[in-house]
């Protein structure tokens, strides 16, 4: 037989492989579509989030040969950024009953433990989470993947670093250098809100993007760097595969 060097990716698995294991844990991506300066691409969540699923899942699998990454979930939450050409939207009620559906079809197939992996901060699953936990005998995680290595964020990229910016382009320079166009960035930079609240962060509200800047950055003035974006997805790929290995091998009994 041939080395069994996918059983982990459901999108390049077969029904041959996938007989031969108990999956544990399924992994979700998330991400979006929608402007991301003018020097990244539009799906840059989408890239970047399932990078780091299936990185993640692939050390998992190292650990606990139980986790199955599924192909990621293009499209999301997005209508404060659509003065933006070609962002696509979709409410987060259908993104729910998108997701709800597929974890219903997990379960069927004896899957209780679901990650879904989150790659895009318009999008909000805590409420998901809490409602098919209510409905279903199914245990879901949230994770927003940029934030697994938030000590060492603001030294790698800078405080103010939002979209677009440091992070996502050091991020894109290591995993898809060709699709960097660097002499095309904006520089980020967005006026302050107006009221102390919300600059001292404990009162919120949707940013409309088309009113920070002509090109949908929020970015600190830090250069990035291929090296930084490699330093930051080991870091937290590593964290989230241990966490995916331990998932997988926890009993679900009283205490889970």
């Amino acid at each position: 037989m041939a080395e069994d060097t996918s059983a982990w990716d459901l999108k390049y698995t077969n029904l041959d492989r996938i007989r031969q294991h108990r999956y544990e844990v399924a992994v979700i991506p998330v991400g979006a579509v929608e402007a991301h300066n003018h020097h990244l691409p539009e799906g840059m969540d989408v890239i970047h989030t399932e990078y780091v699923a299936r990185e993640s899942c692939r050390m998992a699998w190292e650990q606990s040969q139980s986790t199955i990454c599924l192909p990621a979930v293009p499209f999301g939450v997005d209508c404060n950024l659509l003065a933006f050409p070609l962002t696509i939207h979709v409410s987060q009620k259908t993104l729910d009953a998108y997701l709800t559906e597929m974890i219903q079809s997990l379960r069927k197939h004896g899957i209780q433990k679901v990650v879904l992996l989150n790659g895009h901060g318009g999008n909000d699953f805590k409420p998901l989470a809490r409602q098919i936990q209510y409905e279903l005998d199914v245990h879901v995680f949230v994770c927003d993947w940029w934030k697994v290595g938030k000590e060492v964020y603001d030294t790698l990229f800078g405080k103010v670093d939002d979209h677009g910016g440091a992070m996502e382009t050091s991020v894109a320079m290591f995993i898809c250098p060709e699709c960097v166009e660097l002499d095309k960035a904006g520089p980020g930079m967005v006026p302050p809100f107006r009221f102390e609240a919300l600059r001292q962060g404990w009162v919120y509200t949707s940013r409309d993007f088309s009113k920070l800047n002509d090109h949908c950055s929020v970015s600190s003035n830090v250069a990035p760097d291929a090296q930084k974006g490699r330093q930051y997805l080991e870091l937290v790929c590593g964290r989230i595969s241990r966490f995916l290995a331990e998932l997988a091998a926890s009993p679900i009994d009283s205490a889970f």
